[in-house]
């Protein structure tokens, strides 16, 4: 990749991998927190589910763009050894502006049901947290995600592997 592309989106890595890191430790401090509470005070935490449940939702979808960006997706090869390199490339951009454009419109589907969401004042059950906010937050988090799938596909050098020669028998991180 080259480093004027690579320095482009440390800032998008850097920002969501240290959001990600908060709230993994968020989520251990709950966890930690409701089992020391339930089963040595008798004292669980209030809400406790609900705010792993929350913790959780915007940790995956924090998470996406990262995968996304650092082709880490879950991928089969198979094909790839009937193409040469240059057909390998052209592959992955068709591939990347199909996920790009699927994965947009699935951001706007979001996007609605989250201004429904807001509409009908949905909250949890137990501490009554609002729920829109984490649902527009999904909906953001989907949205760079399809742009990163796009910006991939459109800008050459933007795979991490594009300089590297493909080997059949070398077992890949898929």
């Amino acid at each position: 990749m080259s480093s004027e592309h690579q320095d482009g989106g440390v800032w998008l890595d850097r920002a969501l991998g240290a959001a990600a890191a908060l709230l993994l430790f968020c989520l251990m401090a709950v966890t930690t927190v409701d089992v020391i509470g339930r089963y040595i005070l008798n004292w669980p935490l209030r809400g406790g589910f609900e705010i792993t449940e929350l913790l959780l939702l915007t940790l995956i979808f924090a998470g996406l763009p990262l995968v996304s960006r650092a082709d880490e997706h879950v991928t089969m090869d198979f094909i790839d050894a009937a193409f040469g390199e240059r057909g390998r490339r052209v592959i992955r951009r068709i591939v990347d502006i199909v996920c790009g454009v699927i994965i947009l419109a699935l951001a706007w589907r979001v996007y609605v049901k989250a201004g429904k969401i807001a509409g009908y004042g949905d909250t949890t059950d137990i501490l009554l947290i609002p729920v829109a906010p984490f649902v527009y937050f999904m909906a953001l988090m989907v949205a760079i995600t399809g742009i990163v799938h796009l910006v991939k596909a459109a800008l050459p050098g933007a795979y991490r592997d594009d300089n590297k020669p493909f080997d059949p028998d070398k077992a890949g991180t898929t």
